[in-house]
């Protein structure tokens, strides 16, 4: 039964983005045929991939093309008091080479082709070169309100994932919330939605300076491959992904922003140990197979609650699921329930020409991370306290300590329990 249910939800989200993709094609025709490039006017010239409308375009496309990007670089080497201490998903450089980094070398094309056709890419140069985005919008209405996103984007589940790191105040995302999703990015079909009055309020972010998400529809549903980024479906199964985020803005502008999200598919291992096995339900009896190949399981559901920093704001981001999860003690991968999120207080503090965000937060986790070896398990206690410095928009200087309470094992090492702190500090420039 519960499989039926399943492959009837994303059977409906294939329908259901197929009928309004068609319905839309009247439109679309029409709008080709128009030269003139219309662009609803309550808004600032800057898209930049976080679904902010232009205001006016240029009539020749190659004149509509914006490059832009940024550039990290970090050292993780100050007051280390344990060197085994790492953390690969969120920086390599992390309990590894102790010398200058570059976190993030991005370089970013945009632009709207035509008055309803957007296209966005993204490459990331630091170490080997990788796609991080390729997609196209299409908008179905004037207003800019509802459109279809085709390719490999960020897929809708949290608010973290969601946000940039150009613009988010902790140097990495966080455990609970990023092992979802790693890279945040997936190849994938999904129908947006944003009312005029939620835009408006998310250009009054941008404009304040606010670290918001961007604008990934207050109303998201799709579909996407759901093995990760740059890599193909490996089982013919996709995952369906759903969220609904709406920012409350109250008479004295301060803005609170609530958002549930979740998504469901089925998920192969890409790397495991030799002959490492599994432990799966067979019509309610065990069954032991080998893990490599095998279709897990790979289900979460979680909630966001942000109140923006005017200036004190406070962030929180939980989630709930089930996965696949080494078991040191049977030596076997199983699907387990998976918890865990994060809870931050910072501010926004102005002095002169200078912007300054304190902030401290705490991470927790309990479940694996199906894109590492085995599906490492995880348990994770960490806090960590920093400050963002930035003199201007162009240039911003993180401080970041860290105190960390790490468990994290597979068949290779079924026995690792690392604790440890450090200061990171990071130096970044937009263009």
């Amino acid at each position: 039964m519960e499989q039926l249910l399943t492959i009837s939800w994303k059977r409906f989200t294939m329908s259901f983005l197929f009928i309004v993709t068609t319905a839309s094609l009247s439109f679309a025709q029409d709008s080709f045929r128009n030269e003139e490039v219309k662009i609803d006017s309550l808004f600032n010239p800057d898209q930049d991939g976080e679904g902010l409308i232009q205001q006016s375009l240029p009539k020749d496309w190659t004149d509509r093309i914006k490059v832009s990007g940024y550039i990290q670089a970090r050292y993780n080497g100050l007051f280390e008091t344990n060197p085994d201490l790492s953390v690969p998903q969120m920086d390599k450089n992390w309990g590894a080479d102790k010398g200058i980094s570059l976190r993030r070398v991005r370089l970013k094309v945009s632009g709207w082709l035509l008055d309803n056709v957007y296209v966005y890419m993204q490459a990331d140069f630091a170490g080997t070169p990788t796609l991080r985005d390729a997609y196209m919008d299409l908008y179905f209405d004037h207003h800019k309100s509802t459109w279809l996103r085709v390719g490999q984007s960020k897929v809708p589940f949290g608010y973290e994932n969601m946000q940039s790191s150009q613009f988010r105040i902790p140097l990495d995302r966080s455990d609970p919330i990023n092992s979802a999703l790693p890279n945040e990015r997936d190849l994938m079909a999904v129908l947006y939605h944003t009312p005029q009055k939620v835009r408006k309020i998310y250009e009054y972010m941008k404009d304040k300076n606010l670290k918001h998400s961007g604008n990934y529809g207050t109303f998201a549903l799709g579909v996407f491959n759901g093995q990760g980024i740059n890599t193909p479906d490996k089982n013919d199964n996709l995952h369906a992904v759903g969220r609904v985020s709406w920012p409350f803005q109250f008479a004295n502008n301060q803005i609170m922003e609530l958002s549930v999200h979740g998504y469901a598919g089925k998920y192969v291992l890409p790397t495991t140990s030799q002959g490492l096995q599994a432990e799966i339900d067979n019509n309610g009896e065990k069954e032991i197979i080998y893990a490599a190949g095998h279709n897990f399981n790979d289900r979460r559901v979680g909630g966001t609650f942000v109140w923006y920093p005017q200036p004190i704001g406070f962030q929180a981001e939980y989630n709930y699921g089930i996965g696949p999860e080494y078991d040191p003690e049977a030596n076997l991968v199983k699907e387990q329930n998976l918890h865990g999120g994060y809870a931050m207080l910072y501010g926004k503090f102005n002095y002169k020409h200078h912007t300054f965000f304190p902030f401290t937060r705490y991470i927790t986790y309990h479940g694996g991370k199906k894109f590492e070896l085995d599906a490492r398990s995880y348990r994770v206690n960490d806090l960590e306290i920093g400050v963002e410095w930035q003199p201007n928009r162009a240039f911003e200087f993180v401080a970041m300590y860290v105190i960390a309470d790490r468990t994290y094992v597979d068949s290779q090492n079924p026995i690792n329990d690392q604790a440890g702190n450090l200061l990171r500090l990071q130096m970044q420039v937009n263009f």
